[in-house]
């Protein structure tokens, strides 16, 4: 079937966003054909029954076994699950087929991590409908690869992929504006791609429950509580998103900074810390708007004499807010200040990543590092949110930084699949 004369689609831009379902273990289930129907995990030592779930396939979900569930209660669901040590060769190369396959339709594939992109049809030339050929590339990535995926098709990258989430495995759905009241809006606030779980919990505070009733509130009332992400959220929830498919995104993303001169030339360190303070701020806001996080930051200093130095560290973690950019810039303040007075400051961040794509790159180490420490996070925003932002003392952490995987990014930064 096609889209109808006179369709939005046909009039405008067709994107669609292809998820594949399930990757690591679809991957792994399309290696070894004897677990096909099997439920299927990928976990950190199943030699031990230790470690927590990274995925799994539907038929483990099926079952109850979750993402982030440990290892053993997943077990206990399911004593017949298949857990597997996670081989990220095999998944970096099938991900490299599977977007080799969508850059045979169109240039303007936009990878977005290493199982999921964002394709721009308009200009498909072929004798496909859009609808016909979103079949096409579900059954190529069958034929060629053993994968399943689902694909939404949409006039805009937002609807496409809330589109995409609608039916898994296998789904391919349509979501047109006109049809966004019905579709979109009943759904809840926490499924609305760009909502974590803490703008969740703030948006239920004001009663939105419903991407229906964010994009139904005054949107000075959603900026007030959240920002420019909030006004940007506000608008996507009315079904509008003007970002375009671009293949060259992935390169980007370079830095983000500010500098700023004192009103006077100074050695307080009092002004020195404040300024950097504020400059912290600016990029954390920046950051959050641009959903990344760095793993790079870079301090300048312009002495009164207009002489200029510019420090910088890598980090062996992501950061991303304010207080572990201030400490940071900080450090490298005093351990190159020469003690002279200062006319200009700044910070940058560099070596940006998008926090979406580095979700899902985290290794077992830094995952179940994380989750473990998930409580601790809450609890301390909680307390920081009652009594302020003062109420802990930070010391310094001299254990030795956790561990690291540049899996995913390593593979969003090399060049575009051959054609």
């Amino acid at each position: 079937m096609g889209f109808e004369v006179g369709d939005e689609l046909s009039r405008g831009r067709i994107i669609f966003h292809v998820d594949m379902n399930s990757f690591y273990a679809s991957v792994e289930t399309a290696y070894r054909p004897d677990l096909k129907g099997k439920p299927v995990a990928i976990a950190g030592d199943p030699e031990k029954r230790k470690g927590i779930i990274v995925t799994c396939n539907y038929e483990a979900r099926a079952k109850g076994v979750k993402t982030t569930m440990p290892l053993w209660q997943a077990y206990e669901l399911c004593p017949e699950l298949i857990a597997l040590r996670p081989n990220f060769d095999r998944y970096r190369e099938a991900s490299q087929n599977m977007f080799a396959i969508l850059f045979e339709v169109t240039p303007y594939v936009q990878p977005i991590s290493i199982d999921e992109g964002y394709m721009d049809v308009t200009d498909y030339d072929g004798v496909l409908t859009p609808v016909e050929l979103a079949h096409w590339i579900r059954q190529r990535l069958l034929d060629d690869l053993d994968l399943p995926c689902s694909i939404g098709v949409a006039p805009n990258k937002f609807l496409a992929k809330m589109a995409s989430d609608m039916k898994k495995p296998l789904g391919i759905t349509i979501l047109r504006k006109r049809e966004i009241q019905q579709k979109l809006w009943p759904l809840p606030i926490g499924e609305m791609y760009g909502v974590g779980r803490k703008t969740e919990e703030k948006l239920k505070q004001i009663n939105i429950d419903t991407i229906g009733d964010l994009a139904k509130k005054n949107v000075l009332t959603i900026k007030n509580l959240l920002g420019v992400n909030g006004e940007r959220l506000h608008v996507r929830a009315n079904g509008n998103d003007n970002s375009e498919v671009d293949p060259d995104a992935i390169n980007d993303f370079k830095s983000i900074g500010n500098s700023q001169t004192f009103p006077y030339d100074t050695a307080d360190s009092n002004e020195i810390q404040k300024m950097l303070n504020r400059l912290s701020q600016s990029v954390t806001e920046r950051m959050k708007a641009k959903q990344v996080v760095t793993e790079n930051i870079q301090l300048m200093i312009r002495y009164h004499d207009r002489k200029t130095i510019t420090r910088s560290r890598h980090l062996s973690e992501y950061v991303e807010s304010k207080e572990q950019i201030l400490q940071i810039a900080l450090d490298l303040f005093h351990s190159h200040w020469n003690e002279e007075a200062i006319r200009l400051l700044g910070v940058t961040a560099q070596q940006l990543s998008h926090k979406e794509e580095i979700s899902k790159q985290l290794d077992l180490f830094n995952y179940e590092q994380e989750a473990e420490k998930e409580p601790l996070y809450d609890a301390i925003e909680e307390m920081e949110e009652k009594f302020g932002k003062d109420v802990f003392v930070k010391l310094h952490d001299q254990k030795q930084p956790a561990v690291k995987t540049s899996f995913q990014k390593d593979f969003l930064s090399q060049n575009k699949p051959k054609k």
